[in-house]
């Protein structure tokens, strides 16, 4: 019983996800026995319908408020507190997200506009970051970071919508996307 109110109280206090082995490591105790608090912990809000759940996003645990009370938070919340994505950074992100690791001119090609400052923005912001360079043309690619999978509720990038579903067109889009980055992967080829 001590696991579990120890557990309870390291993530309450954590400011991201903690995993089972921080956890145990923290608590000098088997991680087998971390894991089966967070069992127990889980079961236990969900058999008693609470307010916040545990939540397992970006390789670790972290307390969440319940989905259906999204509503109540978002009116409690004061909008200038909030701090808004805009929709080139929603769809900029969206690109990232789906096509990763992906290069500046690769994201300027699907969009169809300038993407320097919106990428600045998404990594100050720490949505992105550097994930290496492309094998042909050198350049600086960009992948999602544990905190957009925190922020979006996931676990892992596997548990990101199929886009198919999604946009009317998908097919058509993404043959479009497979296009324009093979067509981007030649331009970059000939220019370097």
């Amino acid at each position: 019983m001590r696991i579990i109110r120890a557990v309870e109280a390291l993530l309450l206090m954590a400011t991201e996800p903690l995993a089972p082995d921080e956890l145990a490591a923290a608590l000098d105790v088997p991680r087998d026995d971390v894991q089966a608090a967070l069992d127990e912990i889980g079961r236990f809000l969900a058999a008693h319908d609470r307010g916040y759940r545990l939540a397992h996003v970006a390789g670790g645990y972290r307390f969440a408020t319940a989905e259906d009370l999204a509503d109540v938070i978002e009116a409690w919340v004061v909008s200038d507190q909030r701090a808004k994505l805009s929709q080139a950074a929603l769809e900029t992100l969206a690109v990232v997200a789906y096509l990763q690791p992906v290069s500046r001119a690769r994201i300027a090609g699907v969009r169809g506009v300038n993407v320097d400052g919106v990428v600045r923005t998404l990594a100050v912001r720490g949505l992105i970051e550097e994930a290496g360079h492309d094998p042909v043309t050198g350049a600086v690619t960009f992948a999602t970071t544990p905190l957009f999978l925190q922020k979006l509720g996931l676990a892992s990038l596997d548990d990101l919508p199929e886009l198919a579903p999604l946009l009317p067109d998908a097919v058509a889009l993404e043959a479009e996307l497979g296009r324009v980055a093979a067509t981007g992967l030649d331009e970059e080829e000939h220019h370097g």
